[in-house]
């Protein structure tokens, strides 16, 4: 299965009753071993991941963009770009308007997407609805000179409509993975005519990325995590592709989904959760205060059974920030790997 047929069986889910990526914040640091009730640490109760506060880092002296270019689209299409002065970048992630802000080019985004939320892009009009929906009248009445987005947002044909009004749609490729994160924020420098720019700030994430990432060891925790939608009935749990599986891979752990053998979001089981046997469970903020904390959050099918139930090891997190894959994910690694393996 497709990042983006994935990205859609999510977004069809969440349509139900709310948006995937919502609120959060906190933070500590410590080693929490894989049986789940022996190591103090596991017993540490709940706690919040912190979340990068701040605007992503811009490189030093991106320079003017150098127009026009024409560059190979997503979706294979040959897109000239020929003015870079009203930028709308946006997906289901937020990722793409971060990566913009990191080449120096945040003062020319003119809208954001739900998910774009730091602090420099929070007072821009928000193109995005219910399920990620974008609007052609929204989105044109910002007059853009450039949509950059890619195949987790939509519908296709608002897309389409806003191609046939004359504005350039650069699609960037959608795999939510650390290492399409490079490869992402070329593709957008490329786009916007700042390709030197895209290959320093590339590098930079890089960087920080690999010295964040903490390798795997013997003391290996299982961390599990559950998308959880309380007013609209919606409980599931990440798997390989996902994108939280990279992010607990990057901090030394172990994903329960993956080891189940899940793929992208699937529903929540009450044998699936036993047999995972997670020693710590990862939920959105927005999420756990749905379903009543946590609290609530135990009473869902097997996760009072689980080791991570058990002992209450329960950490939300800003998935603004948790499932963005862009120029703030080294940062993110670190906040998660400081909630996950803290000290009481």
């Amino acid at each position: 299965m497709t990042r983006s047929t994935r990205a859609g069986r999510l977004v069809g889910a969440l349509a139900l009753g709310g948006s995937l990526l919502l609120a959060g914040c906190g933070l500590g640091t410590a080693g929490v071993s894989g049986g789940g009730g022996d190591d103090p640490a596991a017993r540490c109760g709940a706690g919040t991941v912190a979340a990068p506060k701040g605007n992503p880092e811009p490189v030093p002296k991106p320079g003017e963009p150098e127009l026009p270019v024409t560059v190979r689209s997503a979706d294979g299409r040959d897109v000239t770009v020929r003015d870079a002065r009203r930028v709308l970048a946006v997906n289901l992630y937020g990722s793409l308007a971060e990566i913009v802000h990191g080449l120096g080019l945040g003062d020319r985004l003119v809208g954001r997407d739900v998910s774009t939320t730091f602090p420099a892009a929070r007072a821009l009009p928000l193109v995005t609805g219910q399920g990620h929906d974008l609007s052609a009248e929204g989105v044109l009445k910002l007059d853009p000179s450039v949509v950059i987005t890619d195949r987790s947002i939509g519908p296709p044909e608002v897309l389409d409509q806003i191609r046939r009004s004359g504005v350039p749609v650069v699609l960037v490729d959608d795999r939510q993975t650390l290492p399409a994160i490079g490869p992402h924020i070329r593709a957008v420098a490329a786009a916007l005519g700042v390709p030197d720019a895209g290959r320093t700030l590339a590098a930079q994430v890089d960087g920080q990325i690999k010295g964040a990432a903490k390798p795997a060891s013997g003391a290996r925790p299982t961390v599990g995590f559950l998308y959880v939608r309380g007013s609209a009935g919606v409980y599931l749990i990440g798997g390989k592709g996902a994108g939280s599986d990279a992010m607990i891979e990057a901090i030394g752990a172990a994903d329960a989904g993956s080891s189940l053998g899940l793929s992208g979001f699937r529903p929540l089981t009450s044998e699936g959760m036993i047999n995972a046997a997670p020693d710590v469970l990862l939920v959105m903020t927005a999420g756990l205060k749905s379903v009543g904390g946590v609290s609530g959050l135990l009473k869902l099918p097997g996760v009072a059974q689980t080791p991570a139930g058990r002992n209450r090891r329960i950490i939300d997190v800003d998935d603004g920030t948790l499932l963005s894959f862009g120029p703030r994910t080294g940062e993110t690694i670190s906040a998660l790997a400081a909630a996950v393996y803290r000290t009481c």
